[in-house]
Order: structure tokens, then C-alpha cells, then sequence
């Protein structure tokens, strides 16, 4: 790919995790390294890109023109760019409070503090959708080329589905992927505890499919738990970063690049990334086989009208399973 094609659009990030599969082995471990902290990578000379990825400094270079740059200058600067998305959304606005309105007291000072922290509702509504809307468009385009079609085919062919995730965003998750596996009639189970992935993973047989969730790809119990599943036969399915032990050992790979800024105080905006990703993943399935979804959802959407006591009363646009 030329990167002076589009300028303007050229998302670096993006880019790395779309050329991953085509690397070669020490090209990728120069993505790992970049994708695991970009500020740093940015900051760093060739060399010591080279020293802590493993590999040699020519490597760094061919990655540099594999993912579309003209060399590692231009590489550098595009890391540095994709860097500062967060400080972009970070920096203080002036209805924040703090060093604006404050003395130079300790008091005033310690209102600089406190204001820096706390800024308006409206301002931290609009700071956390930005950090939303940024997670959802860096992957967007991840996702119009992850292979669905394979995935969902092994999802609809699976004698057994296992869902597994770890952590507060991931474990949620596996629960959720479930709870929209079931309403497809897809047989499907899902695991947090470690130990329970373990032992389940020991049970497994070639018609069964792990779905593993995590946004780094770098959980040691849970790949382990992936390691055990795919001894034994069973498919893989992971939704995590490009380039990361996960990926690595998955049959098929939805890609998730995680867009995390310095603002600490808020959950993490790549719950939604992973989430995006389900929801097309879950609708591809049931596009895959639309006549029995359609039935399988209208059967739900009766017993829960019913059930509510709305059938027939205007509740045709109600959730689904709300």
C-alpha cells in the first residue's frame, strides 16, 4: 500500500493490524512491539526498535515498506501522530477549572487539582463518546475484512460452542456473546474461571469451536485454556489484537486494536470495539440462516410479549429480551 495515496486517511494503527497476517515472522514481532505502545515505539531510534523487538534493523526497515511507509522516519511519524489521538481529547478545556480560576495557594492549588479532574457533565459526555467514536472507527475497517464468512460457517457447523474471557471487559463479554448465540439455537456455554477453561478445554473434540475473547491477547490462563481446546482438536475463534500470542494460535482471527488514552478515570473504551465486532459477528450468523432465525426470533419475541402482557398491544419495537 502507498501511504501518499491518502495522506489525510492513512491510520497508521489500522494498517499495521490489516498487514500483520502477511509478515513475516520478525516483521511481526516489530508489530507486536509498535502495537503494545506506540508512544514509546515512536520515541525510539531504529536500532533500539530492532534490540527490543529481536530482531535485526533491516527487519525494522522492511516492515517500515510493508505497512505502506517510505521508510522508518515516516513510520516514526505516523506512530507519533496515531500517539497524541488521546492527548487530542485529553487537554484540558476551559470550563475544566483548575489553573485558570486558582491563587497561588496551596488552596487554590488544590482547587487546580481537583477542577482538572472534574470537569463538566457536558464536557465528559462529549469526551467519552469521542474516545468511543475513535475505538469504533479504528476498527471499523479491521472488521469489513476479517474473515466472517469462515467464522460464522463454523459457528452454524459446531456440535459445541464455548465461549471464553477473562478480566473485566472480556468476561462480561463471553456472557454476552452467549446470551446471542442462544437466541440463534446455537448450543453455546461460556467460562471465566481459569480453571473451568482448563477443564472444559480437556473435554473437547473436533466439532466443538472456542470463541476467546480479549482485547490484548497476552492473558497466560487463557491461552493456555486455548492451547488445551486446540490439542485436543477443538477450532479457534479469536477476537483480539493482531500480532498477539492469541492471534497467533487461532484458527480465525477478528482482529481488535485497543484505543486507550492517559484519561484513567473511565472504563475502557475498547469494551466497545469487541462489542462492534460480536454484534457483526452474531448478525452474519444470522444472515447465514435466515429462515430459521427469523422463526427462532419470532417465537422469543411472542413468549416475551406475552409474557409482559403486551402481545398484540404496540410493543412490536420493544428489545428483544429486555
Amino acid at each position: 500500500m502507498n501511504s501518499a495515496a491518502e495522506p489525510g486517511r492513512f491510520d497508521i494503527v489500522a494498517r499495521i493490524a490489516q498487514c500483520v497476517p502477511d509478515l513475516r515472522p520478525a516483521e511481526r514481532d516489530v508489530a507486536a512491539l509498535i502495537l503494545d505502545d506506540l508512544a514509546a515505539a515512536a520515541r525510539a531510534s531504529i536500532g533500539e526498535l530492532a534490540r527490543r523487538a529481536g530482531v535485526s534493523v533491516a527487519s525494522v526497515t522492511r516492515f517500515a515498506k510493508a505497512v505502506g511507509c517510505h521508510d522508518v522516519r515516516e513510520l516514526k511519524l505516523r506512530l507519533a501522530q496515531a500517539a497524541a489521538v488521546g492527548e487530542r481529547f485529553l487537554r484540558a478545556a476551559p470550563d475544566d477549572g483548575g489553573n485558570s480560576r486558582a491563587g497561588k495557594s496551596g488552596r487554590g492549588k488544590r482547587r487546580a487539582a481537583e477542577g482538572a479532574q472534574a470537569p463538566s457533565e457536558d464536557a465528559l459526555a462529549t469526551r467519552v463518546y469521542d474516545e468511543i467514536h475513535v475505538a469504533l472507527a479504528r476498527n471499523h475497517e479491521l472488521l469489513r475484512q476479517a474473515p466472517f464468512a469462515e467464522v460464522t460457517a463454523a459457528l452454524a457447523q459446531a456440535r459445541m460452542i464455548y465461549v471464553f474471557g477473562m478480566g473485566g471487559g472480556s468476561s462480561a463479554l463471553a456472557d454476552e456473546m452467549r446470551f446471542r448465540l442462544v437466541r440463534l439455537g446455537r448450543p453455546v456455554a461460556s467460562y471465566q474461571d481459569s480453571l473451568l477453561q482448563r477443564m472444559v478445554a480437556s473435554t473437547l473434540s473436533p466439532d466443538c469451536v472456542v470463541v476467546a475473547l480479549s482485547v490484548t491477547g497476552r492473558v497466560p490462563e487463557l491461552l493456555d485454556a486455548c492451547r488445551i481446546a486446540r490439542d485436543y482438536g477443538a477450532k479457534l475463534i479469536a477476537l483480539t489484537a493482531p500480532a498477539s500470542p492469541l492471534a497467533a494460535l487461532a484458527d480465525w482471527l477478528v482482529p481488535i486494536v485497543a484505543s486507550e488514552t492517559d484519561f484513567i478515570y473511565k472504563p475502557s473504551s475498547s469494551r466497545y470495539a469487541m462489542m462492534m465486532a460480536l454484534d457483526v459477528l452474531v448478525t452474519e450468523l444470522a444472515l447465514a440462516q435466515p429462515e430459521a432465525s427469523r422463526e427462532l426470533l419470532r417465537r422469543m419475541k411472542l413468549t416475551l410479549d406475552t409474557h409482559r402482557g403486551i402481545a398484540g398491544r404496540g410493543g412490536e419495537r420493544q428489545p428483544l429480551g429486555d
